[in-house]
């Protein structure tokens, strides 16, 4: 076999912007995902796929508005750092941000449950390979 043969075939380019959203007791909020999706049971970040014209930063707004019923504003998140994974069907580029200043409380619009969690706690929670590197940062800030 030659080393094109072995080669993948490219892959798309995914591109999600996820937030983690902190309290004031320093926790924060992660979301199951539903039974009939990918990754069904696993927590995640809140967030979303990036869609033309818009920015990581308006999604992570449009997101959680429409997952958590929640209003935020661009200026009220921060970077925190990003991950870049290869599933089998794509790569996953994810911007994460944090965000502690929002209006409304959070409830699950799109997801099984939400559990507000410390970033030391987070590793009991089964998540989705990108997201699992993301912990030392919040650890880290946290």
């Amino acid at each position: 076999m030659s080393d094109e043969a072995a080669k993948p075939g490219p892959r798309k380019l995914l591109l999600v912007a996820a937030c983690a959203l902190v309290d004031p007791d320093g926790r924060v909020l992660i979301a199951q995902r539903p039974q009939g999706k990918q990754l069904a049971g696993l927590w995640e970040f809140p967030g979303g796929k990036v869609e033309p014209g818009e920015t990581p930063e308006e999604t992570v707004v449009r997101e959680l508005a429409e997952e958590l019923g929640i209003e935020t504003k661009v200026p009220c998140l921060a970077p925190l750092t990003f991950a870049s994974h290869s599933y089998e069907a794509f790569h996953l580029l994810m911007p994460l941000y944090v965000c502690r200043r929002f209006w409304g409380t959070p409830v699950a619009k799109e997801h099984q449950a939400l559990k507000w969690v410390r970033p030391k706690d987070m590793r009991s929670y089964p998540m989705p390979p990108a997201d699992e590197p993301l912990i030392a940062h919040l650890i880290d800030l946290l």
